[in-house]
């Protein structure tokens, strides 16, 4: 039977090949110890360059995007007191659907208050005024006016009483009327003087709706106005008020919802009125203003 040479285990020859493989596993691992961190950096290296790109490219959107700058006047539910958030009510909610339309134009919330807003425009701190109506005092001020299609009413509300029914609307004469300081209403043919409303209606002048309400219960006034969306909007919030609450099917003013903007406006009242036609096309002015139960315009 035939055996295999057994190779030389001679302590000289061992250590030759303990030589021979160590000088291999050095080469090896330092060849890995270079080549792997290089890898890591320059993969590191692309990684950052294609992170700060994508930060350069949406700062240069977010910078090169034209800012409007929309006047948020305390007006429930439409805003409500801006001064403290002007995230709240739905002009934040039609701003921000009209940031996701396009990347061309910010819009951009800023406070101001009813007396206000009329020099804020003039002056340029704003650009432009939404929910407004040219009869509000706006005759005077130089603009353009987009229909936006929204339609809203002003209506009367009293406490409930037994024998009180829709006639205690009919005659405005001798009653103490809970107002919003600084509202045009259509019964006083618009005008706002404080001393006129006092004197010819015995008007309760405040900055609070819910204090105007809150008024009919205790006695205080007779009767309150307020618009039908807000009105709605009180009813989802205390419940427990629509037993002691009556609205009027009497309505003091209807009204439709319109942007007004400055003459330098950056945005032209077209490109705006086109901004707004997009909304109503795809659904979004009818998801915002629906729930209050202000009409949206199918088409203008």
């Amino acid at each position: 039977m035939a055996f295999l040479p057994l190779p030389d285990c001679s302590a000289p020859k061992r250590r030759e090949r303990a030589h021979h493989v160590a000088k291999a596993i050095s080469f090896r691992i330092r060849n890995e110890r270079l080549v792997v961190p290089r890898f890591i950096r320059l993969l590191s290296l692309t990684c950052l360059t294609v992170f700060a790109g994508l930060v350069h490219s949406t700062s240069l959107m977010a910078a090169e995007a034209i800012e409007v700058r929309i006047g948020a006047t305390h007006f429930p539910p439409y805003t409500i007191r801006p001064e403290q958030n002007v995230k709240v009510g739905l002009l934040a909610q039609l701003a921000q659907a009209l940031n996701q339309a396009q990347p061309v134009y910010h819009f951009v919330l800023v406070p101001t208050s009813v007396p206000r807003r009329f020099a804020d425009l003039e002056q340029g701190r704003t650009d432009m005024a939404i929910f407004e109506n040219p009869a509000w005092g706006w005759q005077k001020v130089a603009h353009s006016a987009v229909d936006l299609g929204l339609e809203d009413a002003e209506i009367f509300v009293a406490a409930r009483k037994a024998g009180r029914d829709q006639r205690f609307f009919d005659d405005l004469r001798g009653k103490h009327l809970a107002l919003f300081h600084g509202y045009h209403y259509a019964f006083a043919s618009f005008n706002a003087d404080t001393r006129f409303l006092q004197q010819t209606y015995g008007a309760i002048l405040t900055y609070s709706h819910d204090s105007n309400l809150y008024m009919l219960e205790r006695g205080r006034a007779d009767i309150a106005l307020v618009t039908r969306s807000y009105f709605n909007d009180f009813l989802l919030r205390h419940p427990d008020q629509a037993e002691r609450l009556m609205a009027s099917e009497r309505v003091d003013q209807t009204y439709r919802h319109y942007a007004l903007l400055r003459p330098e406006a950056p945005i032209s009242a077209q490109a705006f009125a086109q901004l707004v036609e997009r909304l109503r096309a795809s659904g979004e002015l009818e998801r915002i203003f629906a729930p209050y139960q202000v009409r949206v315009a199918t088409r203008l």
